[in-house]
């Protein structure tokens, strides 16, 4: 059996929407995506980008980030969170994680904010992993206390819910999406940039498509540029697809937790095997075991059986360009390195069958029966 990391799960509604998109001269799918992610979140404003990475830099862009300033982000985290801060010359400061959640440590991020209290830090930057929720009411009351701005990668937790609230509108300054999340490889592009606040929106639609501005009330080809911007218009095909897999969201989320369930109960108490903390609001977007030790020939082990996993993610100080950029040390972040070794994900998707589940479980229980 073949089992990949990640498959789309693709029905009539995408292919109606691409058709009726290509048949029709007045249909603004970009728009109406915005409109719905809107209502969807509850967020007051959205904007749709060419992907996640250029949400996050718009979000830095509308910041106004400068040469020298400083955002705390989590030290597991995707290369496209300090690496959009690095574009401005700005210095990503990594804080350590949560053993159990994955997430950024909210302890550690306070002591950071006690101990250095500068106008050179503008924003954290949050993720939340595997759909796996940080504690915000906390997070935000720490930054309102330290004058610094929250942005949240909220790529894992499309459609969660905080409080009675969907994330997007919980209270971040902005938050941000991917719709192609990393080793999750879909067939479209997109990200989405969303906030209460119309400013923020504003300046980041103007950067998103050069700076350009037009006169609506003379001709289409008169422009101006009024700023140094660059090209994050969202594609209308891309648009009509995601439209339509943001209208099964919920049925998604509903189907990984009921996949996290099985796994749940099909792998509690194997040996080697650590199962991912049990949280009512996680969305499982990603299932993340812990393999007590050689988690790589565990995993090779688990593709020669056909079965493709995924690690989310290498810790960003072990990364050649940060690790000298910043003479960060191997030890400086022992909880994330610790986990680092032992973190193993498994396939965890709408479309997978009870089949491939049932194949998953019996593999891993195979492998982890035959570890010394």
């Amino acid at each position: 059996m073949k089992i990949p990391f990640y498959r789309a799960d693709i029905g009539v509604t995408e292919k109606d929407y691409i058709v009726d998109l290509l048949n029709s001269k007045s249909v603004n799918c970009v728009e109406e995506l915005e409109s719905v992610f809107e209502s969807y979140t509850g967020a007051s404003f959205a904007l749709a980008t060419s992907h996640g990475t250029s949400a996050l830099h718009l979000a830095m862009l509308a910041l106004d980030l400068k040469r020298g300033d400083k955002v705390l982000c989590c030290v597991n985290a995707f290369p496209s969170i300090p690496e959009v801060v690095r574009h401005f010359d700005a210095e990503p400061i990594f804080i350590d994680i949560d053993e159990d959640s994955f997430n950024i440590d909210l302890n550690k991020l306070e002591e950071y904010l006690v101990a250095n209290n500068s106008k050179k830090l503008k924003a954290v930057i949050v993720s939340h992993v595997a759909g796996q929720m940080v504690d915000l009411e906390r997070l935000y009351k720490m930054a309102e206390d330290n004058n610094v701005k929250v942005i949240e990668d909220a790529t894992d937790a499309l459609g969660c819910d905080y409080n009675g609230s969907k994330i997007g509108s919980t209270g971040a300054d902005i938050t941000c999406f991917s719709f192609n999340p990393h080793l999750k490889k879909g067939i479209s592009n997109g990200g989405m940039l969303v906030s209460d606040n119309e400013e923020i929106i504003e300046r980041a639609k103007l950067l998103r498509n050069h700076g350009l501005s037009i006169d609506e009330e003379g001709p289409e080809y008169l422009y101006n540029i009024i700023d140094i911007g660059t090209n994050y218009t969202m594609s209308q095909l891309d648009a009509a697809y995601i439209l339509a897999q943001l209208e099964k969201q919920d049925k998604f989320i509903s189907r990984q937790k009921e996949i996290a369930k099985k796994y749940n109960s099909a792998l509690e108490g194997v040996d080697h095997i650590t199962l991912p903390q049990e949280n009512e609001n996680h969305s499982y977007s990603l299932y993340i075991i812990k393999i007590d030790k050689n988690r790589d020939s565990f995993a090779k082990e688990m593709q020669e059986k056909g079965i493709v996993t995924g690690v989310h993610y290498i810790p960003l100080h072990l990364m050649s360009y940060y690790k000298t950029k910043y003479a960060l040390r191997i030890n400086d972040y022992p909880v994330a390195l610790r986990n680092y070794s032992q973190i193993l994900s498994i396939p965890i998707y709408p479309s997978l069958s009870d089949k491939e589940i049932d194949y998953i479980c019996n593999t891993i229980k195979d492998i982890a029966k035959n570890r010394v």
